[in-house]
């Protein structure tokens, strides 16, 4: 979803539009204006018929692209998560802390970015009997090897592994997931995939309608006894390892009953027509030969990378420390809050979390301390958070400024609305792309920070953490996925990692001056440091992010 920051202009689209370097010789020669008209006239009358061709390529592209369709005739057998999750040792362990708590389960937040890749491959080499994962992305890096290396390791040893992945970043890539398919305890889905394997771009604008929504959640469930839900998907800038960018995010690890719920919603989305198993979208039958010959490369690939942490030492680390860390969980009423694809067929659209959000912030008693990467409230939002306001509700929000966000056009919807929402008393806040002391904990050297987080507060009372964004996007076009818990004590742990974020050594504060114009205040060295348009931007980021905000898009943003 990135905007390239620069377009070259060169090959044959760039005679079409600056004439040919002959034309320009030509011109400049001593020959005569008819001479220099006719030299001018060919390449243009080139570039006319260039156009054409181009124009009927795309066309006639857009009509294979629009013939193909996904497959309906193939194999496919329904499945459930783990049914007696006591039969495990972590099940067990839940299911005695859970008498305990009638009524509760146990939930743990994981704030930095090292430990929460650790624990992903911890519950790998913990799982007994099964484990499943959701993701919207799942980048072919460090990281991502590493965890598909994993969970090989751990269907070898007999654990069915169910891995469920969006099909937006798999361009490329269908052999190297069906290969690890191809292991007999493995299999591999895809959400809404794009009919045209090969043609993605023009797929996608022929069957827009349908591949436009996607899945957003990001979970991971081991034995149906615990899991891992929230903001972070699987690549090397979620968990701090990223020479150029790195995201502060956050996710929630849950035990107990709740578990039961997230494994609910999986095998909902699993089972459901959406999701088209990797053996059927491609072109051939894969075998063990081709699972062999992709592990051979994997595991070439993640020795000349070189891990940045000692993975094995951390992950030993916490094994031998579990008994600890999971009685350290927080016990309270909590529960899976999603939006089903069903909604999508019938009614265009989601809603269920959003309208959930709007129902909690309408009995608001005094404040709501909210962190999102994009933030674009819409009227709608807007207006609600006013009326908050006025009824003496403090409203804080940190969200990415222009040179933290990694999407420009989120950033052009947020900027529909900023400064009214200065206005109208909302305390705002944007991250800074190089934040004081959230670098040492962020930050792989000398890389960018970018905020990824979706979390909300309520009252102090009760929390929200999962993969929706509060934008138009996560609300009406994508499926999203949650915790929210009733919990004072967990709050209290979610603020403080807030609090971390809007510091201002961390972050701008967004305010208006007398003439009603936006300015930010940061502090670097313990002064004070005054902007008078959106730090630490360029003039490309600014022109591009202004130019989105004039197209009819915002409610794609």
């Amino acid at each position: 979803m990135n905007i390239p920051h620069r377009i070259p202009v060169q090959g044959p689209f760039a005679r079409v539009l600056v004439g040919s370097a002959a034309g320009e010789r030509r011109a400049k020669s001593g020959e005569g204006p008819k001479e220099r008209a006719r030299a001018n006239a060919e390449p243009r009358f080139r570039g006319a018929r260039l156009f054409r061709s181009c124009l009927l390529l795309m066309v006639s592209g857009l009509l294979v692209a629009g013939c193909a369709s996904v497959p309906k005739d193939y194999p496919r057998t329904e499945s459930a998560a783990l049914k007696d999750p006591e039969s495990t040792a972590i099940g067990q362990y839940f299911s005695r802390a859970a008498r305990r708590h009638p009524g509760k389960s146990g939930f743990a937040i994981i704030r930095k970015p090292r430990p929460a890749f650790t624990a992903r491959v911890a519950l790998t080499e913990l799982a007994e009997k099964t484990l499943d994962m959701q993701y919207y992305l799942w980048e072919p890096d460090s990281t991502g090897r590493i965890l598909a290396e994993r969970l090989v390791r751990a269907a070898d040893r007999g654990v069915r592994v169910r891995l469920l992945v969006d099909d937006m970043t798999l361009s490329g890539r269908d052999a190297a997931v069906a290969a690890i398919d191809a292991h007999p305890n493995i299999e591999i889905r895809v959400f809404n995939p794009l009919a045209h394997r090969k043609a993605r771009a023009l797929g996608f604008i022929a069957d827009f309608n349908r591949v436009n929504h996607r899945m957003h959640n990001k979970l991971m469930v081991m034995d149906n006894a615990i899991a891992i839900v929230g903001g972070r998907n699987i690549g090397n800038h979620y968990f701090g390892v990223d020479t150029e960018a790195n995201f502060r995010d956050l996710d929630i690890a849950a035990g107990g009953p709740v578990v039961r719920e997230i494994s609910d919603v999986f095998d909902h989305f699993w089972n459901g027509s959406w999701s088209i198993p990797i053996a059927a979208l491609v072109d051939r039958p894969y075998t063990d030969a081709d699972l062999q010959a992709t592990l051979k490369t994997v595991r070439e690939q993640i020795a000349e990378e070189r891990y940045p942490h000692p993975l094995d030492q951390d992950v030993a680390e916490l094994k031998s420390q579990l008994m600890g860390i999971l009685d350290e969980f927080i016990w309270a009423p909590g529960r899976i809050v999603w939006d089903d694809p069903a909604e999508i067929a019938a009614t265009g659209k989601t809603s269920a979390l959003t309208e959930g959000v709007f129902k909690r912030v309408g009995r608001l008693d005094s404040e709501l301390l909210i962190e999102s990467a994009y933030f674009a409230p819409r009227d709608r939002g807007a207006d609600a958070l006013a009326k908050l306001h006025d009824q003496g509700v403090r409203i804080r929000v940190l969200t990415n400024s222009l040179a933290s966000n990694d999407v420009l056009a989120a950033h052009a919807g947020y900027t529909e609305h900023r400064a009214r929402l200065v206005a109208d008393g909302i305390e705002l806040h944007e991250l800074r792309p190089d934040p004081g002391p959230v670098s040492k904990k962020v930050l792989s050297g000398s890389s960018k920070a970018a905020l990824h987080t979706k979390a909300i507060v309520f009252d102090r009372k009760d929390v929200f953490i999962g993969s929706m964004n509060l934008d138009p996007r996560s609300g009406d076009i994508n499926t999203e996925a949650g915790l929210y818990v009733e919990s004072p004590e967990l709050a209290a742990q979610v603020i403080d990692y807030m609090d971390e974020g809007v510091r201002p050594e961390n972050s701008y504060r967004v305010l208006l001056d007398e003439n009603g114009k936006l300015y930010w205040l940061t502090e670097s060295g313990g002064k004070e440091q005054r902007y008078d348009k959106d730090p630490h931007s360029t003039g490309m980021q600014r022109f591009v992010a202004g130019f989105i905000r004039m197209l009819p898009v915002e409610g794609q943003l």
